[in-house]
């Protein structure tokens, strides 16, 4: 959800230049996006294409229509891929006004209106995985019980931030970091939203970015991120496998939570070397809505994911080709997906890095919180965007300058663990 604090990676740059339609007299302004290969493709070349759910797809794509169509043309202009999906977005809404989209006809829309372009990032690793190819994780959203009022069970509070500055900043009470506000220092400011029962379940809705809490009255509070107060963020995975608690390949978020639930003093150290602290508030979400991503439409599960919006634009329907540990632990089961960004977060950074929705129930904390796979990272670049080849550009008219980048730079390490997201 929007403003999430993600696992702290380091901020790629990246370079590969989108410019709009060759037909209009002058072109728009180019899109950068640094240090990162493509390689277009045909439809053909993407393994598992004709067997998605084209459908499931389209509708996550018209729910981003919905933002996209308020854009302005100096918006469109400013970002032709914005531009590209602007009008792709007509074409769709023309295409749902007819009736019902099967997934033949969504998959025809996809063919028609776009073409598959693989995004190469530099070889980089996030934390203790390295690789040259797109970098997956997963969220979701938590679900806790609670109460309004504190109580000897539910003491552990979420704070909201105080209304004057309510979705004005995003950055609240930067003078405190987590140690601060645990041990007190917005107590009597009546901030509290609700408390909860466990510190363990306070962190991890902050590393979520949002949380379902059932009261003890059996009302139901919907609580999204609104503002942080600043501080640094410290994976904490990376803290217990540098630890030597845990090997990378046994790293998940159910692994962290048992651990601090085992250890509870050595777990509240844990959470205290991660300053960050995450405020909430409520919204007005039904009990089968989905949360809101910065896009500012609801996410949808296995359809939504997060992307550096300084380099994607929201909307963009992205293809996913990757093994994840979905069934098991072992990251054996085929995620072959058409999928939209929709949402962003402060460490989902770089040109083929992603991070994947999927939505709440019992077992789907432990499914999101193991993915931390690499897998083919294929944008659908809108047709009348042109994509041309940096030697073309050198030696052609100045309409083809829109360069694929120089080969990869060297590989780039990043300060993170993939498996916590704040």
């Amino acid at each position: 959800m929007a403003g999430r604090q993600y696992r702290c990676l380091v901020e790629f740059g990246f370079a590969l230049s989108l410019l709009a339609s060759a037909s209009t007299i002058a072109p728009a302004k180019a899109m950068n996006l640094k240090n990162a290969q493509i390689e277009p493709l045909q439809f053909s070349a993407l393994n598992g294409w004709i067997d998605d759910d084209h459908a499931a797809a389209f509708g996550a794509f018209l729910k981003s229509c919905g933002a996209i169509r308020h854009g302005t043309k100096a918006m469109r202009k400013a970002r032709p891929i914005y531009g590209g999906l602007y009008n792709a977005c007509e074409k769709a809404l023309t295409l749902a006004g007819a009736g019902n989209v099967d997934t033949g006809a969504a998959r025809k829309f996809f063919e028609d209106n776009f073409k598959p372009v693989r995004v190469l990032p530099p070889m980089h690793t996030y934390g203790y995985y390295t690789g040259a190819d797109g970098f997956y994780t997963g969220y979701y959203e938590p679900e806790v019980v609670g109460s309004r009022v504190k109580t000897d069970e539910f003491n552990v509070p979420l704070y909201g931030v105080p209304a004057k500055v309510a979705g004005k900043k995003s950055k609240v009470f930067s003078q405190y970091d987590r140690v601060d506000i645990v041990k007190g220092a917005l107590e009597g400011k009546g901030l509290e939203i609700c408390w909860v029962k466990s510190p363990v379940d306070a962190f991890f809705a902050q590393i979520q970015g949002s949380i379902r809490v059932k009261l003890d009255d059996g009302q139901l509070l919907r609580l999204n991120y609104i503002a942080s107060n600043g501080k640094p963020y410290t994976p904490v995975g990376r803290v217990l496998i540098d630890q030597g608690v845990f090997t990378p390949q046994e790293m998940s978020m159910d692994r962290i939570r048992e651990y601090m639930e085992a250890n509870p003093e050595k777990g509240k150290a844990l959470r205290e070397k991660n300053r960050s602290y995450v405020f909430f508030t409520k919204t007005t979400l039904g009990p089968h809505d989905e949360p809101n991503g910065a896009q500012g439409i609801p996410v949808t599960p296995g359809r939504s994911i997060a992307v550096d919006p300084k380099i994607h634009v929201y909307g963009t329907p992205i293809w996913i080709d990757a093994k994840f540990p979905l069934k098991s632990a072992a990251p054996e089961d085929s995620f072959q997906r058409l999928m939209v960004a929709q949402d962003t977060g402060s460490a989902i950074r770089g040109p083929a890095r992603a991070d994947i929705y999927f939505g709440r129930g019992p077992e789907v904390p432990s499914i999101a919180g193991r993915i931390k796979q690499f897998g083919k990272f294929v944008m659908l670049v809108p047709k009348d965007v042109a994509v041309k080849d940096t030697v073309e550009a050198s030696a052609k008219s100045a309409d083809k300058s829109v360069p694929i980048p120089a080969p990869r730079p060297k590989g780039i390490v990043a300060d993170a663990l993939p498996a916590v997201r704040r």
